[in-house]
């Protein structure tokens, strides 16, 4: 190369790392924001959820959209959020007890 890319200077002499530097930063979301309600640890203060999607401090509310992803995948976002979106319903099939011939209607309204 002629010109180095700007920010992976020091990583010239490796093709693999060099590279690996320019997709990172080449990459980004297309306005499709994520990490805005970060999930972690409970104790951690900067987290919102913890690792069941549940909201800190509020009983009965969960958050399972792409907003719980604590790193911003580097692409479109429309996958990840399904996953995290297929991993909640799950959670609150748990949590719920669901059987799985269980009419979510019964459970609800009886």
């Amino acid at each position: 190369f002629t010109t180095v890319y700007p920010g992976c200077e020091r990583f010239v002499d490796d093709d693999d790392k060099y590279f690996g530097c320019m997709a990172l930063s080449i990459v980004f979301t297309m306005n499709h924001q994520t990490g805005t309600a970060k999930m972690g640890n409970p104790r951690d203060p900067t987290t919102v959820v913890d690792p069941k999607l549940r909201v800190k401090t509020i009983s009965h509310l969960r958050v399972v959209d792409a907003s719980v992803m604590p790193n911003v995948p580097g692409g479109n976002t429309n996958v990840p959020t399904m996953m995290v979106a297929e991993k909640g319903s799950d959670i609150i099939k748990e949590d719920i007890r669901c059987e799985a011939d269980n009419d979510l209607n019964s459970f609800f309204f009886e």
